[in-house]
């Protein structure tokens, strides 16, 4: 018996080893070419700003300064971070003493900037405390942003599964405060299996859910208004595998996000190096290579930068050259 089980380990782990090199083999091919003149920027793209904008910390002073970086670029939407939220879905107002100053003053510097309020938490596991997706209510802290003037909400709840029901009940009711209020409901989502199943496999291994099913990220873009695909931390040691990798999801979430449905690929504007994220491999440029490689043309799609506080004058300016330009 036990001799059986080790032809059957072998076996397995030489079948996944080849699914290894198979998929790195196909990302450099997916990196080959020269993208289409026409994939450029359409004027949706969008930037993640930082706490520092609704503290107190930020003044007059940087609103003019972001207005001057911002113009002549692609950026119709700034997800400013007002939470987080607490575990059971309610906001503390004190987080965001300049909120309302903030929307106002971007409104009024950046005409036909949509500015939306960035939501999230850390959802509950086995592991540690969090958000129960079952009981939480996030209906509260929606129409309390949107009381300010925000142009809508944008959700990033972490780590949710492929497949949480819970998750898509919640989106349910945001977008029923959202649209009665004519505001976007945008949402951050993880990455596409880019193997079948991968998200199962990953998730059995880790319980992190570093992928979504294509089928579930359908459904989440069925509820919302805009889907931001967080396309970074791919633990891809080049730029050649990174910019193949990219142009895989961006492939892939072009096939589940509705048309209607406004579509963001992240770019990594930030420079720490971790287990899962390499620095000199994940660049903005390798990013936009492989975005521009699977551009279908479709009007509602850009990409947004991670995050402002980080960026480079390097990161703006391969922005500029390889999306505006």
């Amino acid at each position: 018996m036990r001799h059986w089980a080790v032809r059957i380990a072998g076996t397995l782990l030489l079948a996944l080893l080849g699914s290894v090199l198979g998929l790195v083999g196909g990302l450099e091919y997916n990196a080959l070419g020269t993208p289409p003149a026409s994939a450029r920027t359409r004027g949706a793209d969008a930037l993640w700003l930082g706490h520092a904008w609704v503290d107190g910390r930020k003044g007059p002073q940087d609103v003019t300064a972001l207005a001057a970086q911002l113009r002549g670029t692609g950026v119709r939407d700034l997800f400013v971070h007002t939470g987080p939220l607490n575990h059971d879905g309610t906001l503390d107002p004190s987080l965001y003493p300049r909120a309302g100053w903030l929307v106002t003053a971007l409104h009024r510097a950046l005409p036909g900037v949509r500015v939306l309020s960035w939501l999230g938490d850390v959802v509950g596991s086995a592991e540690g405390p969090g958000m129960d997706l079952a009981t939480a209510d996030l209906t509260g802290a929606a129409r309390q942003v949107l009381d300010l003037g925000f142009d809508g909400v944008h959700l990033d709840l972490e780590p949710v599964h492929s497949g949480d029901g819970n998750f898509l009940d919640q989106l349910g009711q945001l977008r029923r405060v959202t649209s009665e209020r004519h505001r976007l409901l945008s949402v951050a989502v993880p990455q596409t299996d880019p193997l079948p199943g991968l998200h199962g496999i990953a998730g059995l291994l880790t319980n992190y859910p570093k992928w979504w099913s294509a089928e579930y990220l359908a459904q989440v873009a069925h509820r919302v208004d805009q889907v931001a695909v967080m396309a970074y931390d791919t633990a891809m040691p080049t730029p050649s595998l990174f910019a193949g990798y990219e142009q895989q999801q961006t492939r892939l979430a072009l096939g589940a996000v509705p048309r209607g449905v406004d579509l963001l690929i992240g770019l990594p504007a930030y420079h720490t190096d971790s287990p899962t994220h390499r620095a000199s491999a994940e660049t903005v440029a390798a990013a936009i290579r492989g975005v521009r490689l699977a551009d279908d043309g479709r009007p509602a799609f850009g990409v947004a930068l991670y995050v402002d506080y980080t960026a480079t004058g390097a990161d703006w300016s391969a922005y500029r050259r390889d999306w505006v330009r």
